[in-house]
């Protein structure tokens, strides 16, 4: 057995017993307080949706319901025509449970059990931390750590229970005791989200650890059962509705378009500094400096999810949970803190929770809506039309949760035609076949946004079909969000006039600055709109606001 890190000397004049409980809660009540945003992430309310179909027909979603383009083309890489149903069947389990929370505590129980998911994650980084190193701020520090990575996962997605389900395999491979929970964990995994992959790499780490020890001739406790419950847990993986085929449709799906075009599947970029790569750096650090006593399995587990970190952002919080484990256990220092720096943890913790509830941005037990278009929707719904709709890749989702299965989208975040993705981009950016692209599909309803979400890169469709020397689209509704066409208006629909889409952009432009002003790309793109149409006092004055966001 690898012999224990080295543990901090007992202080001379130790704090009272009160100070580490109160401490602890303090520290609990932060993270709650960081980790409950409102509902905000665009995929939520598909994943929503589907709950909803699953527990109402008591089926899963295939054929898929919810968009009419998913079997549509031909496929563009090898696989992914297969891939589709596996991608709407592999997170079931844990649409199922969003669905439940919010049938019985609307947005307020998903906010609630994001933030009880993250914290019991850092709760077990920081216990994980706490026995390899047996130093209290430590492993408070772990936990604090971790958390500082979590932040970039304050999403409503099934990845919140892959990460706290990784976190509890590493909990039961260092405790070794209850092994017997590997098998019913991975099961349950492998129902929630296809990345329990993860956890066999975590298996492998341990395994791979026990085969040197006893090669060493020194036998780790419990090996046999080791070795017995992890190979029984890779076998329950198969207790799902796609067996083994989720790990083929995630080695395939790298080869998809879209995947290349999302920010999370993307490289990470290392400067500016980022919780993630400091983590990541200290614990490379930690593991050098202590290496020679670095236990095989840090070695393997480290290599492993750094690897993974730097191929696509989407891991970064492997290096959440694993680095600052990492960092506590071998860090070169062992002292414990002065009496003061001790009672001022308590206030220092305080102070940090007071931050985001004075700014309202925690226990925000709601769903943020203002990008969302909430308003186009309620108009399709009072005002029905028979043709097929055309809308926004960002707004897909939110669509999905009013309108489907009555009016069916075009495309959304759950990226399962690559050959109508990029259809959606020529289309999107008004190519020369977006025409014949729309009338191929049967679009009779465009929704689209103005800008791009996050570059704020001007959309080129809304005003092609604003262009007065056209008829064949009539702008029906405008707001702040987004902008309605229809080829065919109903009768009780009156067309507004087309040149509104220019005062809708600059609307919906002023709405998002104001509610994320660290990304007004829309700005730079409206003063240049307004240069080319020869309007010098707006271009100017999008020109300002632009500089003054910089």
């Amino acid at each position: 057995m690898p012999r224990r890190d080295p543990q901090p000397s007992p202080p001379a004049n130790p704090a009272p017993r009160w100070l580490h409980p109160l401490t602890l809660c303090l520290a609990a009540f932060l993270l709650l307080a960081w980790f409950s945003p409102g509902v905000a992430d665009g995929d939520t309310w598909w994943h929503l949706k589907t709950g909803q179909y699953i527990l109402q027909n008591h089926r899963l979603p295939i054929p898929d319901p919810f968009a009419f383009t998913t079997y549509m083309g031909k496929p563009l890489y090898a696989g992914e025509e297969h891939s589709r149903d596996l991608f709407l069947s592999h997170e079931w389990l844990t649409q199922v449970l969003f669905y439940s929370l919010y049938s019985a505590g609307g947005f307020a129980a998903l906010v609630l059990f994001r933030a009880a998911d993250l914290t019991l994650l850092c709760a077990i980084v920081g216990f994980l931390a706490y026995r390899r190193s047996r130093g209290f701020y430590r492993s408070l520090a772990a936990a604090l750590l971790a958390a500082s990575v979590a932040l970039s996962y304050t999403s409503d997605r099934p990845f919140l229970v892959s990460f706290l389900l990784l976190a509890a395999t590493l909990l039961i491979l260092e405790l070794r005791r209850p092994l017997w929970l590997l098998p019913p964990l991975f099961a349950l995994w492998s129902n929630c989200h296809g990345d329990f992959v993860l956890g066999w790499a975590a298996m492998g780490a341990y395994c791979a650890e026990a085969l040197l020890m006893r090669r060493r001739g020194t036998p780790v406790p419990r090996e046999r059962r080791l070795w017995l419950c992890c190979a029984l847990a890779v076998a329950a993986c198969g207790l799902n509705p796609n067996g083994f085929r989720s790990v083929q449709f995630l080695l395939a799906s790298h080869n998809s378009l879209i995947q290349s075009r999302v920010w999370e599947w993307k490289s990470p970029t290392f400067w500016p500094p980022q919780p993630f790569n400091v983590v990541l750096v200290l614990a490379l650090a930690a593991l050098l400096l202590a290496r020679r006593r670095v236990r095989p399995a840090d070695w393997i587990l480290f290599g492993l999810y750094a690897l993974a970190t730097v191929i696509a952002a989407r891991n970064l919080m492997l290096t959440g949970i694993v680095g600052p484990i990492l960092i506590a256990a071998y860090f070169p220092w062992t002292r414990t803190p002065p009496r003061a720096l001790q009672y001022l943890a308590p206030l220092l913790l305080a102070a940090a929770a007071a931050v985001p509830i004075a700014r309202g941005d925690a226990f925000q037990l709601r769903a943020i809506t203002w990008n969302r278009p909430s308003g186009a929707a309620d108009f399709l719904l009072a005002h029905p039309t028979t043709g097929r709709l055309f809308n926004g890749y960002d707004q897909g989702g939110y669509l999905i949760w009013r309108l489907a299965p009555r009016q069916p989208v075009f495309i959304d975040g759950r990226a399962l035609n690559e050959s109508v993705y990029r259809d959606f981009l020529s289309i999107a950016n008004n190519h020369p076949d977006a025409a014949a692209l729309l009338t191929q599909y049967g679009i009779g309803v465009i929704l689209m946004e103005g800008f791009e979400d996050v570059t704020g890169i001007l959309w080129p469709l809304p005003l092609a079909l604003a262009d007065p020397s056209r008829d064949d689209w009539k702008l029906v509704y405008w707001d702040r969000q987004s902008f309605l066409f229809m080829r065919y208006p109903p009768p009780d629909v009156a067309p507004l006039p087309s040149l509104q889409v220019v005062t809708a952009l600059e609307a919906q432009c002023s709405d998002h600055i104001e509610h994320d002003p660290g990304t007004p790309g829309c700005t730079a793109e409206l003063a240049n709109l307004f240069a080319r149409m020869g309007d010098r006092a707006r271009s100017q004055k999008w020109m300002a606001t632009a500089m003054a966001y910089r």
